[in-house]
C-alpha cells in the first residue's frame, strides 16, 4: 500500500515501527539523487527512492528490520543485470529505525519542502486554467488559480489556492522571486497587462501567455509602444505549442505543465536562493488606475 497523497504527519501518527531508507551514494546514473529518503512501515510506504527492483529490495530489507527489530542496515547495490535494472550506477542507502526525535526531524524537512515549493499563478480561470488546476495540484509546486471572476473560480474543482481578485497585477506584484506565471484570461486587453506585470519582475521563472503567433506580434507592438525596454525573450506564447493539434483545454493543459514544470526544475531555478513569502510591491501603486497609466490598454 502506497500513500502517495497521505501527509506525512498522518504516516508517522498512524505507524509506530517506521524505517527511514536515505540514498547516501549515488555513482553513475540513478533513479534519484543523494538525499531522496522513503519511509518504510510494516504496510504501507510514504515517498519513494525511484521506484523498480532497487526500491523493491529497500522495501522489503527494511520490513525485515521492522520484523526483527534490527535499528540499522546499510546497502550497497549495483543497478544492472545483478538485481534485473539497467540504469548502470551503483547506489548505498542507509536504512534506520526512526526514533521520535527522527521523525520530528522528518516532519521539520517536509514542512520546509512545502514552503519552498515554487508558486504557479494560473491567471485565468477558465477551462484550461481549471485544467492547469486539476494537474498542478499533483505536482510538487504551490498552484494560485487567480480570476476577476467568482463564478468561473466556484467551477474549480482542483485542490490548489484560488483568489477572486480584483486587480491581478498585485498578485502578480506579491508574488515570490522565481515564481512562474500563465496568463489566459478572458480579455486580451487584461493579458497584455498581466503578462508585462509578469515580464517587469525581471525574475520570472516562467511567463507564458496563451494565444498565436499573431497575438504575440500585436503583444510585442503594444509592449514597443507601451513598456520602454520591455524585452519579450523571457515570453512563451504562444504557450503549449509542442505540435499538437488537439485544441482540447486538457491537452493543451498538460503541454502548458510540461513547459512549466521544465523550467522550474531546471539548473538555474533550482539554484537559486531560498524565496521570502512575500515581495513588496513595486513603488507605491496599488490600484488598476496607476498600473494602468504606466501601460494603458484599450479594452
Amino acid at each position: 500500500m502506497t500513500e502517495g497523497k497521505t501527509s506525512l504527519n498522518r504516516f508517522f501518527d498512524t505507524h509506530d515501527a517506521v524505517i527511514r531508507v536515505t540514498l547516501t551514494r549515488v555513482r553513475g546514473s540513478s533513479p534519484r539523487n543523494e538525499g531522496t529518503e522513503m519511509f518504510v512501515a510494516a504496510n504501507a510506504l510514504h515517498g519513494t527512492i525511484g521506484g523498480g527492483q532497487l526500491e523493491f529490495l529497500a522495501i522489503q530489507t527494511a520490513r525485515d528490520m521492522v520484523r526483527d527489530g534490527v535499528l540499522h542496515k546499510h546497502m550497497d547495490v549495483p543497478l544492472g543485470p545483478e538485481i534485473g535494472q539497467c540504469c548502470g550506477g551503483r547506489v548505498e542507502l542507509s536504512l534506520s529505525r526512526m526514533r521520535g526525535s527522527d521523525k520530528n526531524a522528518a516532519r521539520r524537512r517536509a514542512a520546509k519542502q512545502d514552503d519552498d515549493q515554487p508558486h504557479v499563478y494560473v491567471i485565468g480561470a477558465g477551462h484550461i486554467g481549471r485544467a492547469l488546476a486539476r494537474i498542478f495540484q499533483h505536482l510538487p509546486v504551490r498552484c494560485i488559480l487567480v480570476d476577476t471572476r467568482a463564478s468561473e473560480i466556484a467551477l474549480c474543482d482542483a485542490a490548489v489556492e484560488t483568489r477572486v481578485s480584483a486587480i491581478p497585477e498585485i498578485d502578480i506584484s506579491n508574488a515570490p522571486p522565481h515564481s512562474a506565471f500563465v496568463v489566459l484570461t478572458h480579455d486580451h486587453a487584461l493579458d497584455f497587462l498581466l503578462t508585462s506585470a509578469a515580464l517587469e519582475r525581471g525574475d520570472a521563472a516562467y511567463v507564458g501567455m496563451i494565444g498565436s503567433a499573431t497575438k504575440r506580434a500585436k503583444f510585442r507592438n503594444w509592449a514597443h509602444a507601451q513598456c520602454d525596454g520591455l524585452t519579450l525573450d523571457n515570453l512563451t506564447c504562444p504557450i503549449g505549442a509542442s505540435g499538437s493539434q488537439d485544441k482540447r483545454p486538457s491537452v493543451i493543459a498538460s503541454f502548458v505543465a510540461a513547459e512549466v514544470i521544465a523550467e522550474l526544475t531546471s539548473n538555474t531555478v533550482a539554484a537559486a536562493p531560498d524565496r521570502p513569502h512575500e515581495r513588496p510591491i513595486k513603488g507605491q501603486t496599488s490600484d488598476r488606475e496607476g498600473l494602468s497609466a504606466r501601460h494603458p490598454v484599450s479594452r
